[in-house]
C-alpha cells in the first residue's frame, strides 16, 4: 500500500484560508499519472491493461510527445478507465523492448493479456485516448436496442456491424476484429435493432456504416472479409496527411488527392476540392474498390514525397505500394475531366512516374541530403556554417597539406639528384687529371729506360 503524501500531514495545522492551496499542493504532489516502468514490468503486466510508450532519452519526437502523454494519462485516470499509463526507457531495458517488437522511438502499444496492439495514428491526445478505449474494451460490442444503435451511429464516422446468430461468418468476423480493432469499432446486433431504412438481402450479414449510408459485404464481389474491412474502414473522402497516407498503404488502393491551400478561397482551389468530393460520392460504385479520394492542405509534404515541385491547385494519384504517381496532362476543370483521368489510369494510357527502382533510390538519397542541408541553413545559418563549413575547412587543410608535402618532396628529390650528378661530374674530372699526370710519369719512366738500354748497348759494342 503506497504511503500518503507528506503534505497531507500538514493540513490539520494550516489556517482555513490556505486549505485550497494546500489541497492543490497535495493533488500535485500525489499525482503520478505516468508510471516509469522497469524490468519488473515484464512479469507484473498481465494482470492489468497497459498503455505504454517506449522512448529514448535523446529522441526529439519523444520529448515532443511527453506533455501530450501526461495529458493522456490524466484524462484516462479521471475517466475511471481500467487502463494504466506508463513509459519505459527502451535504451535502458532494450531486452524488454525487443520482446515487444520496438524498432523505433517513440513506440506506443496497448498491452492486454498476452496481446500487444500497436498504435499507428496521429500523436494527439484525443486520438491516443480513442485508441486506448477502443482496444481496451470488448472485441465485439453488442447493441441491445435501436436507441443504442442511433447513439453509436452518431458518435462514429465508420463502424462495422454483424447481424445474425452463430455462423462461420461470425467466427471470421471475430477473427478479423482481433486484428483490426486498432483501427475501427466492431459491433453485433439482431435484425430488430436496425432502423427501417436498413434492408439486408440475407442473414447473417456484415455491414459497414459510413458516409451517411451503409454497404453490405458480398463474399462473391468483395472477396476476403479481412481485405474488405481493411478497404472500407476509411470514409469515402478524407482530409489526407502523412499518417493517413501511411495507413492507406495497407488497403492496396490508389489515392487520388486534390492538392490545395485550405486558406485560399479562390475559385480554383474550392472548385477542385468540390470536383473530387463529387467523384468520391457519385462514382463510388465505379471506383471505390481501386481508389481512395481526399484532399491535402499545402504541397510541402507531397513535394518531399514525390521529389518534385507541384504547383497548386492540382490533382495527383499515388500508388503507395510502389511509390509511383500519376499527374494529369491538363488542368482538371470538372468531374468529367477527373473521371476521364482516372479511367485513363485504369486502362494504362497514363504513364506512371517515380517508383522504387535503383535510380529512384539514389535520387531519394541525394534529395534527402539536399533537403537536410537546406533546412539546417534555413533554420539556423550559423549552425549550418559550423556543421558543414568546419568539416569542409578541415578537409581543405588536409588536402593542402598533402599536396604541399608532395611538392616539397619533389623539389628535395630534384635538388638531391642534381647534387649527385654534380659530384659525379667532379669525380670524373678529377680522374681525368690524375690519369694525365700518370701518363706523363709513365712517359718519363719510359724515356729513362730507353737511355739506360742505349748505354748498355754502347758498352757491349766497345
Amino acid at each position: 500500500m503506497p504511503l500518503p503524501c507528506p503534505a497531507t500531514y500538514l493540513l490539520p495545522f494550516l489556517p482555513s484560508c490556505l486549505f485550497p492551496t494546500a489541497a492543490a499542493l497535495v493533488l500535485t504532489l500525489d499525482a503520478a499519472p505516468v508510471e516509469e516502468l522497469d524490468d519488473s514490468f515484464k512479469d507484473n503486466r498481465k494482470d492489468d491493461i497497459w498503455l505504454v510508450v517506449f522512448y529514448a532519452p535523446w529522441c526529439g519526437h519523444c520529448k515532443k510527445l511527453e506533455p501530450v502523454w501526461n495529458e493522456v494519462a490524466i484524462e484516462i485516470r479521471n475517466s475511471g478507465s481500467p487502463v494504466k499509463v506508463g513509459k519505459m526507457d527502451a535504451t535502458s531495458y532494450s531486452s524488454i523492448a525487443s520482446e515487444f517488437g520496438v524498432r523505433g522511438y517513440p513506440t506506443i502499444k496497448l498491452l492486454k493479456s498476452d496481446l500487444a496492439y500497436n498504435y499507428r495514428g496521429p500523436r494527439t491526445k484525443d486520438d491516443i485516448i480513442e485508441f486506448a478505449n477502443r482496444v481496451a474494451g470488448p472485441l465485439i460490442r453488442t447493441l441491445p436496442s435501436q436507441k443504442m444503435f442511433e447513439h453509436v451511429h452518431k458518435r462514429h464516422h465508420v463502424f462495422f456491424l454483424y447481424v445474425g446468430g452463430e455462423s462461420p461468418l461470425k467466427e471470421k468476423y471475430i477473427e478479423v476484429a482481433s486484428e483490426l480493432i486498432v483501427y475501427t469499432y466492431f459491433f453485433s446486433a439482431s435484425e430488430e435493432v436496425l432502423p427501417e431504412y436498413v434492408t439486408l438481402p440475407e442473414l447473417p450479414a456484415v455491414v459497414v456504416f459510413k458516409d451517411g449510408t451503409y454497404f453490405v459485404y458480398d463474399e462473391y464481389e468483395d472477396g476476403d472479409l479481412s481485405s474488405w474491412i481493411n478497404r472500407e474502414r476509411f470514409q469515402g473522402y478524407l482530409n489526407v496527411d502523412g499518417f493517413t497516407l501511411y495507413e492507406l498503404g495497407d488497403t492496396g488502393k490508389l489515392v487520388a488527392i486534390a492538392i490545395i491551400d485550405d486558406k485560399n478561397s479562390s475559385a480554383e482551389h474550392t472548385r477542385l476540392k468540390s470536383v473530387i468530393q463529387e467523384v468520391a460520392k457519385d462514382y463510388r460504385d465505379h471506383f471505390h474498390r481501386n481508389f481512395q479520394f481526399g484532399h491535402m492542405d499545402g504541397n510541402d509534404y507531397i513535394n518531399s514525397l514525390l521529389m518534385d515541385d507541384l504547383t497548386i491547385p492540382t490533382v495527383v494519384v499515388l500508388n503507395t505500394s510502389n511509390q509511383q504517381y500519376f499527374l494529369p496532362d491538363r488542368c482538371i476543370e470538372s468531374t468529367e475531366d477527373l473521371v476521364q483521368f482516372i479511367n485513363s489510369i485504369l486502362d494504362g494510357t497514363v504513364e506512371a512516374q517515380g517508383g522504387d527502382g535503383f535510380l529512384q533510390r539514389i535520387k531519394r538519397i541525394i534529395y534527402d541530403a539536399k533537403s537536410t542541408v537546406m533546412s539546417v541553413f534555413k533554420s539556423s545559418p550559423l549552425l549550418g556554417c559550423f556543421l558543414f563549413g568546419l568539416p569542409l575547412g578541415v578537409i581543405s587543410i588536409m588536402c593542402y597539406g598533402i599536396c604541399t608535402v608532395d611538392t616539397l618532396g619533389g623539389v628535395e628529390e630534384n635538388e638531391t639528384s642534381k647534387k649527385e650528378t654534380g659530384d659525379r661530374e667532379l669525380t670524373d674530372e678529377g680522374s681525368e687529371e690524375e690519369q694525365e699526370q700518370e701518363n706523363k710519369e709513365k712517359s718519363a719512366e719510359l724515356s729513362d729506360g730507353e737511355h739506360g738500354q742505349k748505354h748498355i748497348f754502347d758498352k757491349k759494342k766497345d
